[in-house]
């Protein structure tokens, strides 16, 4: 594939699928903000209503509840692409029971994943002019390890595995890989306004109360982590299957040999 279709096509894989992929991204997105609600209430009645405790519980619980979201989201999508794209397509019923079956794998990935983000970007921050080349090295890690989780799925690999063969199938291409990588933040930068419009909206109707706004942000930052996690595994299976056929052929199909007849073969011995 070229660098275009590797932008355009994780969008017509999504398309493809879209109902599962927003089924669950809305049923992960509603669950993370009834817990990021209940634990709030909770410290309002246990702290006599202080702003301090409620913020930083509002911030830590949305935190926790983003990094569980996009662990789930990255599994059950990338379960899902790669099925499509095998042209066997699978219900989220069984996405759930894939992503249940590689749990481990996946959660040491996510929390590797990001740790490594966090570093570096710290790192980086340190002198403000370095951080664009803490942008660059974060991306170029992010490449060598780009189609790790769909190698997960795709050939039951555990997380050391999974991350070797990621390396072997990226090796030569990681630059390209790390310029897509940058590209599809940039994309979903773009994309993510239109998102963030929609709880704007429903501030005019609901006002700037307490809980209007916890739940109106708290919503933003979810739906913007679920989209932008469904576009990132999406590119991450196509990448997969690109690198596959490039490196190994894995869109060469051999022909079955012609059977030769029982007599004809009995004459040739003979």
């Amino acid at each position: 594939m070229t660098f275009r279709e590797l932008l355009d096509t994780p969008f017509a894989l999504i398309q493809s699928a879209i109902r599962p992929l927003a089924g669950v991204g809305a049923t992960l997105l509603v669950a993370a903000e009834l817990l990021v609600a209940g634990v709030t209430a909770g410290v309002i009645r246990l702290s006599d209503d202080d702003d301090a405790a409620v913020t930083w519980t509002v911030i830590l619980t949305t935190l926790v509840c983003l990094w569980l979201v996009r662990v789930t989201m990255r599994g059950i999508t990338t379960a899902i692409g790669t099925a499509a794209i095998a042209g066997t397509p699978i219900t989220w019923q069984t996405a759930v029971r894939r992503f249940g079956a590689r749990l481990g794998p996946q959660l040491l990935f996510g929390s590797l994943f990001t740790l490594v983000g966090l570093a570096v970007l710290a790192l980086g921050t340190v002198l403000i002019i370095g951080l664009p080349f803490a942008l660059v090295w974060l991306a170029w890690l992010r490449a060598n390890r780009f189609v790790a989780v769909p190698v997960i799925f795709a050939e039951g690999a555990s997380h050391r595995v999974a991350v070797a063969r990621s390396k072997l199938l990226v090796y030569g291409t990681q630059w390209p890989t790390a310029w897509l990588w940058l590209c599809t933040r940039a994309l979903l930068m773009l994309t993510a306004l239109p998102l963030i419009a929609i709880p704007w909206f429903l501030s005019d109707f609901s006002g700037t109360h307490r809980w209007a706004v916890i739940v109106l942000a708290t919503a933003a930052v979810l739906l913007l982590v679920v989209f932008g996690e469904i576009v990132e595994s999406a590119t991450r299976a196509v990448v997969y299957v690109d690198r596959r056929c490039r490196r190994e052929g894995m869109d060469i199909r051999l022909p079955a040999p012609a059977p030769v007849p029982l007599g004809e073969g009995a004459r040739w011995l003979n």
